[in-house]
């Protein structure tokens, strides 16, 4: 009866903490709602406007080390914004080292306060700010759960190429356009990150933290043909030891994304989308030695959308893996789910 207690308490707790980061985003939201300034108007046409940035929905693989995976650092419409966004991911790992060793199903619960910012003309700022709840259960029935303030990120992207202007005249209609935007900014360890976490199994990323800064390098080129918009992305997180001495490797995340867009009279802008997203992972180190079977690669094929109503925009986006080795085999990726609420800027 102890045990059970103690779980229905730390239930509880994380439910208490989670209604009220939930609160608080809502109370931010709603008054950037009512307050918010004369909005930046795309010069571009949105009935033939295919500009629609790789939507990258951070969350690093089983999710500790988010810096915004696959699911990240904005919107496929690629408006300045300010918003909420839940990201859930289903993963099973092996509980021990052995091939017949039971598994442990995953469950990682983020929710975050993510925006981004117009600063110029060429130049905006994305911070993420997330809150993970995330729970495991054993096969002898008992269960681990963990919740708090993730780590904050936040990245500046300059724009190398803008979408041309179109004219009011048909001749003056630009059938092709294209930009190209590099950014860069640093994930900082505002999440808690406990060693402990990681004796006894083999996915070290059951944490709502890595305790280290890491920076990242990021590059995004759209191009687009009418109403039809193709999206690449690549970007590099250079991961740094943590004050544990455990080190996080380095992930390579890229992506590429179809999009096309649909006008009604009721709804602003319908946009479906389909894709693939891919992580790459470098291997951990422990106090500067290797962590055996850490490193790996996982490739997700994606299906989404998003509608627009005024200044409100939502989305919902799917993914699954098709192909996947993560720690030797030893952790395997069932799905994603990715939900937003944003208020345009």
């Amino acid at each position: 009866m102890s045990f059970w207690k103690t779980r229905v308490l730390q239930n509880i707790k994380i439910n208490r903490n989670m209604l009220k980061y939930i609160s608080s985003c809502f109370i931010l939201l709603a008054t950037l709602m009512v307050n918010a300034n004369t909005p930046i108007e795309d010069p571009i046409p949105s009935a033939v406007n295919p500009f629609y940035k790789y939507d990258y929905e951070e969350c690093d693989f089983c999710g500790c080390g988010s810096t915004g995976g696959g699911m990240g650092y904005g919107t496929i419409g690629n408006e300045n914004f300010i918003g909420i966004r839940y990201i859930y991911q289903r993963y099973q790992s092996r509980d021990g080292i052995f091939n017949n060793s039971p598994w442990v199903e995953e469950n990682f619960n983020t929710l975050q306060l993510w925006g981004k910012i117009p600063v110029t003309e060429k130049l905006s700022v994305t911070a993420i700010l997330p809150y993970h709840f995330h729970n495991r259960n054993f096969i002898d029935g008992s269960s681990q759960s963990i919740d708090g303030i993730g780590d904050l990120s936040v990245l500046a992207f300059y724009s190398l190429i803008t979408p041309k202007v179109d004219g009011l005249y048909a001749n003056q209609q630009t059938t092709f356009k294209h930009m190209l935007e590099i950014g860069g900014g640093v994930k900082m360890p505002t999440g808690a990150y406990d060693r402990a976490n990681n004796e006894g199994s083999v996915n070290p990323s059951f944490q709502v933290g890595t305790g280290s800064w890491d920076y990242v390098l990021a590059a995004n080129y759209s191009v687009g043909y009418e109403t039809w918009g193709l999206g690449v992305l690549a970007n590099y997180t250079f991961k740094t030891e943590n004050n544990a001495d455990y080190h996080f490797g380095n992930q390579f995340t890229y992506g590429v994304n179809v999009s096309k867009v649909y006008n009604t009279l009721s709804i602003d802008k319908i946009i479906p989308y389909a894709g693939l997203a891919g992580e790459i992972y470098a291997e951990n180190e422990s106090y500067g030695l290797p962590v055996a079977d850490t490193k790996g690669n996982v490739m997700f094929a994606r299906l989404g959308a998003e509608i627009s109503f005024g200044k409100l925009g939502t989305g919902v986006n799917v993914m699954l893996p098709v192909h996947q080795d993560l720690n030797a085999g030893n952790v395997e990726a069932k799905y994603r789910l990715g939900l937003h609420l944003n208020y345009m800027l």
